[in-house]
Parts: structure tokens; sequence; C-alpha cells
């Protein structure tokens, strides 16, 4: 019989509990690199001090003809160096900088300042942006120290997240400010989203406002998405509004989601524009206004006549649906006759745009994708913050959009209504 002994030399040790995992794993390659990459560091910022000094270190500027010297270097002198704490992707080291003082036209001195290096400055561009990308990976601050701990030897806390991440609010505020007059746009995809901010140490529920454009080559853009306290009208108009004002043309069709306040919005700023209701929101409206045994019978009718194969086809389907429902449960048919032919409009288009002409989807994927990161937070910090983050998940590439389906058909001219929609 086998028995299971307790030898002390097998004993786990005492301070586990305040060890990491992997701090007993040694790796000279990465010890090796990161000595290089100090040394490198500092002959990079000896060279740049050299050239403004015109002379190396213990050396005179080169005599003239006439016995002067040669101007070509700044009047100045060295004195000693400073220790500073660098962390990049190579991990966090500590580097000797040397120190220099200026000679000013007036006379006097200044201290010498490093480009490469600048003042306080304690990590790369290449690590803020690490810390960025973790960030709106879907983690949150307190994590994505835990995460970089082993890169970064813990220099980073959730206090250099936040900082980290108000750096970004340069890039956001001067892409809100974009001149769009050079975006050749032919469709719009507009939609509302909710999330939950803190607000006066409370939280709240706010809107997100977006609008994704469509260019001629079928490739999608996002073109605004500004917080608001709801989907107005006067919120609608003021996007579009902005939109319109940096310089976007107007737009061939646009896709709604089928807001009122976005309908009259439109109504007053672009009147005339073929519109598309979203049909994924229209079943959900049937949807809610009839009792749950009735559902699957409902979506099996208006899927049969939103995706029919051709234009008569749709409005004969549609017909039927109407006569159905209104004897067998009014509400739902009065749901549909409520968005007109605008629910329709999509079979003015090419066939082979009708799949990416019927919904918003290509917003609600954006917005599936933007809560799947955010839910580690719950709530918010801020209302900026979140209409900055759905921004910089896009323009950080951590979601990408493609072109939408028929794009090669895009510049084609929209029907006019040749089919009778009618009911």
């Amino acid at each position: 019989m086998t028995s299971v002994s307790t030898n002390p030399d097998c004993a786990q040790p005492k301070n586990d509990a305040s060890s990491c995992l992997f701090d007993d794993w040694f790796d000279p390659i990465e010890l090796g690199i990161r000595e290089r990459v100090r040394t490198f560091i500092e002959e990079m910022i000896r060279e740049e001090l050299e050239r403004v000094l015109g002379r190396p270190r213990y050396g005179r500027l080169a005599a003239t003809m006439d016995g002067g010297e040669h101007a070509n270097g700044v009047a100045g002198h060295r004195h000693g160096s400073r220790s500073r704490s660098l962390t990049g992707t190579f991990g966090t080291i500590e580097i000797d900088v040397p120190r220099a003082r200026l000679v000013a036209p007036d006379g006097g001195t200044t201290e010498w300042k490093s480009r490469a290096l600048r003042a306080y400055q304690r990590r790369t561009v290449s690590a803020d942006a690490l810390i960025a990308s973790s960030y709106l990976a879907g983690t949150n601050t307190r994590r994505v120290r835990r995460a970089l701990a082993a890169l970064f030897g813990g220099a980073v806390g959730k206090d250099t997240v936040s900082r980290v991440w108000r750096k970004v609010q340069g890039d956001w505020e001067a892409w809100n400010r974009r001149p769009l007059c050079a975006e050749r746009i032919v469709r719009l995809i507009l939609d509302g989203t909710v999330v939950r901010v803190r607000l006066d140490r409370k939280a709240t529920s706010i809107s997100l406002l977006v609008v994704i454009g469509v260019r001629e080559d079928g490739q999608k853009v996002l073109l605004a998405v500004r917080r608001m306290g709801g989907e107005s009208t006067e919120a609608w108009r003021a996007v579009i509004g902005d939109l319109v004002a940096r310089g976007l043309r107007r737009p061939q069709f646009l896709i709604v989601d089928g807001a009122p306040g976005l309908e009259k919005a439109i109504a007053t700023l672009w009147d005339g524009i073929p519109v598309q209701r979203c049909t994924v929101h229209k079943h959900r409206n049937l949807l809610a206004h009839a009792p749950e045994r009735l559902h699957d019978e409902i979506t099996s009718d208006y899927t049969d006549m939103i995706y029919a194969d051709t234009p008569e086809d749709i409005a004969r389907r549609r017909k039927a649906f109407i006569r159905k429902w209104t004897l067998k449960h009014s509400p739902v048919a009065k749901s549909l006759e409520e968005a007109g032919d605008r629910l329709f409009t999509f079979t003015r288009l090419p066939p082979s745009q009708w799949k990416s002409a019927r919904t918003t989807n290509a917003i609600e994927r954006l917005h599936g994708e933007f809560k799947r990161r955010i839910k580690t937070q719950t709530v918010l910090p801020s209302a900026d913050t979140a209409a900055m983050l759905f921004w910089a998940l896009l323009a950080s590439g951590q979601i990408n959009m493609r072109r939408v389906d028929g794009w090669h058909t895009l510049t084609f001219k929209i029907a006019d209504q040749t089919v009778d929609l009618a009911a």
C-alpha cells in the first residue's frame, strides 16, 4: 500500500501567498535585451546632446582659421546626469540622462531638454498604446494592471491607465472637428443605443446617437457618435446639422431605426431622400404587440414577406399579412401599417444590395461589441467617456467594419417606385 507522506522538504513555502506565479521564471534573453535597450537609449540621448553642443564629452569646438571656434554648436556645458525610470514595451528600466546648461541669447543659461525623452516622460508612446489597447479590449483599469504586471514590473496602476486614457481625448476632439468635404458618402445608417454612466455619483442612462456612412466603394466609416439625453428631434437635428456644417454631402439613401425624433429631424434637414425603416426593429415592434403564443407564427409570416425574391412577391405577401392579422390580432396589422412604404424602400435598390439596406445591423453589431467590452466596468465613469470609448474601439482597430453587400452597384441610380406596395 502506498502511503502519502508530508515531508517538510516538500512543503509549500510560507510566503506563497505574497509571491506571483511567474516571479521565479528567469529569461536570460529578456534580461539581455533590456540591458542593451538601456545602453542604446542612453547613447541616443548622449548623441543628441553632442549634436546640440557641437562636441563630444570632454571635447572642444573645432577651431577656425582665424583662431576662433566654429559656431556649429550652442554655447554651454554639461553638468552631470540624473537617473530616470522609463517604461516601454521592453519593460521598466533605469537610465542615466545627461544634463547641460545652454547659454541663452540674453546671456543667461537654460536647462537643456531632450527631444527624444520629454521632460517628466515615464512611458514610451508604444507603452501607452499597449495600455490603452488592453483597456479597449474590455479590461477595466484594475485588471489592466494585473494583466501587464509581468511586462511592466508592476509599474502600471489604475491611475496610470486613467492618465493614458485621458491622452486619447486629444485625438477624439480632433476627430470630432475634422472636415467631411472629401468623404464621398452615398448612404447613411443612423441609430441610437443606451448606456449607463455615472453622473453626480448616480448611475444614469444616456443615449449615444451613432451615424455610419457608406462610401462609394462600399466601405463603412464612422461619421459621428454623440452623447445625448435621448433620441429627440432636437438631439438628432443637432447631430445631423453638425455633419452638414462640416461639409457632409447630401446622401442618396438613409437607413433608420424608426425613432419618431429621427424621422422628424430627417424631414427637416433632408426632405426627399429615400428612407429605409429597419426591418429588424419593426419585427420587434410586431412581437411586442402580440402574446408570446403568436410570436413564432408572426415571425414566419413576416420573414416570408421581407425576404421574398421580388418586389412583386413582397407586395403580394404584405397584403396577405395585413388581411390575416387584421382578423387574427389587429394590433399586429396596425403596427405593420404604421411603418408604411418606408419598410420596403430597399426594393428600389438592386437586389444585390437588399441584405445590407434592409436593416441597421451595421450599428447593432457595433452596439453589441461596445456593450460586451464595457460590461466589466458596469457603469462608465462619465458621459464623455462613453462616446469616446465607442469611437476608440473603431479608431484603434479593435473593431473593423467591412464593405456592405452589393457595393459594386452602389453608384446605380435608385429606381422610382414601380411596384404598388400599398396594401
